[in-house]
């Protein structure tokens, strides 16, 4: 499964991003080979209706899910639509710290309605 983290930095020691249509980067994981991309978000900069943007970009990644911060209205609806679970992480730590706590069950899902 394929699993994106808002994070400040590319790599898997960099911090988490907590807002995901403005993080920086995401980074997505693959859970069953460990393997990680970091992708530069290109809606960053962007104004207005970022978050929907962002989700495209999760879903031509093939994230089933999302651990970040806190998402907007309009990312929450397209995740949602998009069949992408969303988590909050919101810890200081890094990537590798949110996808851990992911692992082990400890992120709540953050609520898209």
């Amino acid at each position: 499964m394929i699993v994106c983290i808002t994070a400040r930095a590319a790599g898997t020691d960099a911090p988490v991003e907590q807002r995901f249509g403005r993080a920086p980067y995401f980074v997505f994981v693959d859970t069953e080979t460990g393997k990680s991309k970091s992708v530069e978000n290109p809606f960053v900069g962007a104004t207005g209706g970022v978050g929907p943007r962002a989700v495209q970009v999760l879903a031509e990644h093939d994230a089933a899910a999302l651990i970040t911060g806190q998402i907007g209205g309009n990312a929450a609806r397209a995740l949602e639509a998009g069949g992408i679970k969303a988590y909050a992480y919101r810890g200081s730590g890094s990537v590798a710290d949110a996808l851990a706590d992911y692992t082990a069950g400890n992120l709540q899902p953050l609520s898209l309605s």
